[in-house]
């Protein structure tokens, strides 16, 4: 990462304008100003990631949006790592969280699902372009690096920035309830995790993210999701 561009001073008063702008679209989404936050936050905030990288004369490769040494390493990896998400999610965080907060996450979006081929493929597509990717790039590439850019203390840098970014990542998911915001917010940190496991490189945990939530879909397309 760099902010050679920027002076320390710059690049702090630039990093509070940006969290500013993070803080309005999630005051615009939570109370439903669909003039502002249309459809979803990911495309505004992978906006403002790309002016934010510009800016600071980063580029999407230094943060791990680059090719990987092997692409069949990388699906391989993906897809387990996504497999073993869901199964954590649906056996243990999720059943855990029910019986601590009485309340399953509110996915009832989704509940036109059900049976339905053509919102399936929708869904399915949305979920490989908007959520995937976007959300990766979004949450993984630009937030939690950013933040890790301001934090001066090295030893607390990563640690500090998985925390900051997978909390705000589970508010994202707000709609969800507060079970399904906490199990947003361990998948974050999850994903966080395969991201250094893979040598920061973004591509293994936007093919774990794709595949837990297609996964999601499914079930819920076919009526096996446990809460649906």
């Amino acid at each position: 990462m760099s902010t050679e561009r920027l002076s320390q001073w710059q690049d702090r008063t630039f990093f509070f304008l940006e969290a500013l702008i993070v803080f309005g679209l999630f005051w615009a989404d939570i109370h439903h100003w669909r003039h502002v936050v249309i459809f979803s936050k990911t495309p505004y905030l992978l906006v403002l990631g790309w002016i934010s990288l510009r800016v600071r004369g980063v580029t999407w490769s230094s943060i791990g949006f680059s090719r990987p040494t092997s692409w069949r390493g990388v699906l391989a990896y993906g897809v387990a790592a996504g497999l073993a998400m869901e199964c954590l999610e649906l056996f243990v965080t999720q059943p855990f969280l029910m019986r601590l907060l009485h309340t399953p996450p509110d996915l009832s979006v989704l509940s036109g699902l059900r049976g339905n081929v053509i919102l399936l493929a929708v869904v399915l597509l949305l979920t490989w372009t908007l959520a995937a990717f976007g959300e990766e790039l979004v949450w993984r590439g630009y937030i939690l690096n950013r933040v890790a850019d301001v934090i001066s203390v090295r030893r607390l840098r990563w640690p500090v920035a998985v925390l900051v970014s997978s909390a705000v990542f589970g508010l994202a998911h707000f709609d969800q309830g507060w079970t399904g915001v906490i199990e947003n917010a361990i998948d974050g940190a999850l994903l966080a995790g395969l991201y250094f496991a893979s040598g920061r490189n973004l591509w293994v945990p936007i093919i774990a993210h794709g595949v837990t939530d297609s996964l999601d879909s499914l079930l819920i397309f076919s009526g096996h999701y446990p809460t649906m």
